[in-house]
C-alpha cells in the first residue's frame, strides 16, 4: 500500500498543471510544472485558499455545484491557455475536494483535433444549408403568410381557390407588401410545387439583356455570348412556375414576344430556329399602376388582359395595422434564431408608436426596423427607447408639407406640438405625469392634447 501511494503521488506530481484542493477549497497539492509556473514551494501553498494561489480559479464553483467541468478553457499565469478538466472528489455522497488538471498543455499541439472540429463545422454548415434549401421551398405556404386582417384573409382565400389551376396571376401592390411571398405560396399550393420556381426581376436587368435572359440564346448569337449558349428563364421554369417580377418595367418591344409565348406556349431562343414547347405557370407582379400605363400606351393592352386573369392587390401595411402584431412576432422570432437573441416581444406603447408611423416601406420596412431594435436590445421586451430612430421619420412628410407656403401657421404649430409630445412620452417611457411636468403643462391639459392629436402612447 505504501508503494502504491508513492507511485500515485509521483504520477499526479508529473501531470500537466494539476491542482488538488480539499472540500473548503484549500490547496493540498500542485503538480511539479504548476509549482514551477507559479514559482512556489509546498510550504507556500499547502493549506491556503486556492484563489490566493490562482486568482481566477474556478474550483470554488465546482465545490458549490458538485458537478464536473470537462473541456473548459483556462488561462494560466503566463498567458498560456489550456484545456482544463475539473472533477469533484466524491465518495458515497461525501465531498472531499476537487482535482483540476490540464488535458493539453499547449493548444497549438492539438491541431489534429482542431482540424477535425473544423471539418465537423463545415459538415454542420453544409447540412444546415441543405435543410434551409429544403425549408425555403416550403416556407411560403399559405399558412405562413402572416396576417389576419379581412383584406389579407380575402386574398388568402383567393390564392387557395385558384393556386392549383394554370391561370395566370397578376399580383399588384406597393414595394415591400409581400408580392414575392404570395407568389411563392401560389407555387407551393399548386401541383407544380416539386418543380422549379424561377424568378426574374424585369427592372433589374438591362433592357438589351432581358430578352436573352428570358428566352436564352444559341452559341454565337451576339458579341459576348457564351460559346455553349445559354438556357433562358422560361425553359428553366418548364413544368414549374415563372415569376415575372416588376413586369410593368418590361420594354414595350419585348412585350409582344412575351405575349406570343403565353399564347402559343412555345419559344425560340435568341439566334435560334428551333421551336421549344413550354408548360409554364406564369405569375406576374408589379408596383406600378399598370392600367394607367396601358392608357398611356406604355404597356400593351392585350398583354395586360392576358396576364390579368386572377388579380390580387396587396394592401399597404398602413391599411391593415391589425396585422402588425402577428407580423412583429414572426419577425422577432426569426431574428432571435438568426442572431441568437432573446427578445420576448413588444411593449404596449411600442404598438402605439407603430400605429402612428406611415410604413411607406410596408412589411419589409417593419422587418428591418424590428431587426435593428432586436440587435440593439439583445434580450427582453422591446421598449420605446429601442425605436428612437423612428422619431425622425414619423412626421418627415408632414413637415415637408408644412414648409409649403400655402400651409397655415396653425398647422405648422400643431405638428411641432404633436411631435414634441410624442418625443417626451418616449423619453419618459410612457409616464404621462412626468411627461406633463417636462412639457410644463398640467396632466389634464396633456390628456386633452393626446385626445386632440389622437396619440395613444
Amino acid at each position: 500500500m505504501k508503494n502504491f501511494n508513492n507511485i500515485l503521488f509521483h504520477a499526479i506530481k508529473s501531470m500537466y498543471y494539476t491542482i488538488v484542493t480539499d472540500e473548503k477549497a484549500r490547496v493540498i497539492f500542485l503538480s511539479k510544472n504548476y509549482e514551477e509556473l507559479l514559482n512556489i514551494k509546498p510550504d507556500d501553498y499547502i493549506g491556503r485558499p486556492v484563489q490566493e494561489i490562482v486568482e481566477n480559479s474556478e474550483i470554488p464553483r465546482v465545490l458549490k455545484t458538485r458537478k464536473e467541468e470537462i473541456g473548459h478553457l483556462f488561462t494560466l499565469k503566463d498567458g498560456l491557455t489550456v484545456v482544463c478538466n475539473r472533477i469533484p472528489i466524491i465518495d458515497k455522497g461525501v465531498l472531499y475536494g476537487v482535482i483540476s488538471s490540464a488535458t493539453f498543455y499547449d493548444l497549438n499541439k492539438v491541431s489534429p483535433l482542431n482540424n477535425q472540429i473544423e471539418e465537423l463545422k463545415k459538415e454542420n454548415m453544409e447540412y444546415k444549408k441543405r435543410i434551409n434549401e429544403l425549408y425555403s421551398k416550403q416556407q411560403y405556404s399559405i399558412n405562413q403568410v402572416i396576417g389576419d386582417s379581412d383584406k389579407i384573409s380575402d386574398i388568402k382565400n383567393t390564392v387557395v381557390k385558384f393556386a392549383n389551376s394554370n391561370l395566370t396571376f397578376l399580383i399588384t401592390g406597393e414595394t415591400g407588401t409581400g408580392k414575392e411571398v404570395f407568389a411563392s405560396a401560389i407555387h407551393n399550393l399548386s401541383s407544380r410545387k416539386n418543380e422549379n420556381f424561377v424568378k426574374i426581376n424585369c427592372a433589374a436587368i438591362p433592357k438589351d439583356l432581358l430578352e436573352s435572359e428570358l428566352f436564352g440564346y444559341e452559341p454565337g448569337s451576339f458579341s459576348g455570348a457564351l460559346k455553349s449558349g445559354k438556357i433562358g428563364k422560361f425553359e428553366l421554369a418548364n413544368h414549374g412556375t415563372l415569376l415575372l417580377d416588376e413586369i410593368g418595367e418590361m420594354p414595350l418591344a419585348l412585350q409582344s414576344k412575351i405575349l406570343r409565348v403565353l399564347q402559343e406556349n412555345e419559344l425560340e431562343r435568341v439566334g435560334g430556329i428551333k421551336t421549344i414547347k413550354l408548360d409554364v405557370r406564369i405569375i406576374c407582379s408589379t408596383n406600378q399602376k399598370i392600367e394607367e400605363q396601358v392608357e398611356k400606351g406604355l404597356f400593351r393592352r392585350d398583354l395586360f388582359y392576358r396576364i390579368n386573369v386572377v388579380e390580387i392587390n396587396l394592401p399597404p401595411l398602413r391599411e391593415r395595422l391589425e396585422d402588425i402584431r402577428p407580423l412583429s412576432k414572426f419577425f422577432i422570432d426569426k431574428t432571435n434564431v438568426s442572431y441568437g437573441l432573446g427578445i420576448t416581444g413588444l411593449k404596449k406603447e411600442v404598438y402605439a408608436l407603430f400605429n402612428e408611423y406611415k410604413w411607406e416601406g410596408n412589411v419589409r420596412e417593419l422587418q428591418h426596423v424590428l431587426e435593428r431594435a432586436c440587435v440593439t436590445a439583445g434580450s427582453g421586451p422591446l421598449k420605446l427607447e429601442h425605436f428612437d430612430f423612428l422619431l425622425s421619420r414619423i412626421y418627415k412628410k408632414d413637415r415637408i408639407k408644412n414648409d409649403k407656403l400655402n400651409d397655415s401657421l396653425n398647422n405648422i404649430t400643431a405638428e411641432v406640438e404633436k411631435e414634441k409630445i410624442i418625443k417626451t412620452l418616449i423619453e419618459t417611457k410612457g409616464n404621462k405625469t412626468l411627461a406633463a411636468k417636462l412639457l410644463n403643462i398640467d396632466r389634464s391639459s396633456l390628456y386633452n392634447k393626446l385626445k386632440k392629436y389622437n396619440i395613444d402612447i
